[in-house]
C-alpha cells in the first residue's frame, strides 16, 4: 500500500495485490484498519480515528482506492459514486485480443453470492443488473494485450466477467476462465486512474497509480504509461 494523495478530507492509496479494503470473513488485516493506525501515528491522534470506506477493490486487483477522512465528506463521496461522477480507468492484461480494438460492452450480470461470482444473463432474470464499460486496446507485447477500460457502472466483478464474456479473460483470473494463475495469486487488473471534483474544495482531482512493481509482464507495458 502506498499513499498517492492526501489532504484534510481525502486519502487515496495504491492497493497492493492480496490486500483487502475492508474487514471480511477471513479476518485478515485490512487497508481500512492499517490506514487508521497509520493516521493515528502520523498525526498523533488520541482515541479512535475516522476513516470512511467509499468503494472496494477485489483482493487480487491492484490500484487506487479512495477513502474519506471526515464524516462530512463520506456521504458526499458516496453520492458522487452513486451518480457516476467519479470516473475510474482500469488497465487489464489479456492473452486474447478483442475482436474490435475499441468498443462498448453492455451486459446484464447476475451475482451468485454463494460462489462469489457474477454471470452474464438475460435482462429479464430476477436480480440481474445492467453493466456498461468501454474498452480500448492500447498496447501489445509478444504474448499479451493491454486494454484500457472506462467503467460506467460498478457491478460485482464487472470487468472480469464482461471481458471473459467476449473471450478475453484477464491474465491470472482462474475464476473467469484464464487457464493459469499469476505467481502472486493476483490478476492483471489495475485501477489506474481516478478523476472527480473534490467534494469540499470543488477542485479537479486527477490521480494516477504507478504500475505494479516486480511484475515482468507489467514491465513490458511501461512504455505505454502516460
Amino acid at each position: 500500500m502506498t499513499v498517492v494523495y492526501e489532504d484534510n478530507h481525502l486519502l487515496i492509496v495504491n492497493k497492493a495485490c492480496g490486500e483487502i479494503v475492508q474487514v471480511d470473513k477471513t479476518g485478515d488485516p485490512s487497508l481500512e484498519v492499517t490506514l487508521k493506525q497509520w493516521l493515528k501515528e502520523k498525526y498523533n491522534k488520541p482515541g479512535n480515528v475516522f476513516l470512511g470506506v467509499t468503494h472496494r477493490l477485489d483482493r487480487p486487483v491492484t490500484g487506487l482506492v479512495i477513502f474519506a477522512k471526515t464524516s462530512k465528506v463520506l456521504p458526499r463521496l458516496n453520492e458522487q459514486f452513486k451518480k457516476g461522477e467519479i470516473h475510474k480507468t482500469y488497465w487489464a492484461i489479456v492473452k486474447q485480443a478483442p475482436e474490435l480494438p475499441e468498443g462498448m460492452l453492455e451486459h446484464y450480470l447476475f451475482r451468485n453470492e454463494k460462489q462469489n461470482k457474477s454471470y452474464v444473463c438475460d435482462a429479464n432474470k430476477s436480480g440481474s443488473k445492467r453493466a456498461l464499460l468501454h474498452y480500448k486496446l492500447i498496447g501489445k507485447s509478444d504474448s499479451y494485450y493491454l486494454l484500457e477500460i472506462e467503467l460506467y457502472t460498478g457491478r460485482h466483478h464487472q470487468i472480469r466477467c464482461q471481458l471473459a464474456a467476449i473471450g478475453c479473460p484477464i491474465k491470472g483470473d482462474l475464476k473467469y476462465g484464464y487457464p493459469r494463475s499469476n505467481p502472486d495469486g493476483g490478476i492483471s487488473l489495475h485501477s489506474r486512474r481516478v478523476q472527480f471534483v473534490h467534494p469540499v474544495s470543488g477542485l479537479a482531482i486527477d490521480v494516477t497509480a504507478p504500475l505494479p512493481e516486480g511484475d515482468a509482464i507489467w514491465k513490458k507495458f511501461r512504455k505505454y504509461v502516460y
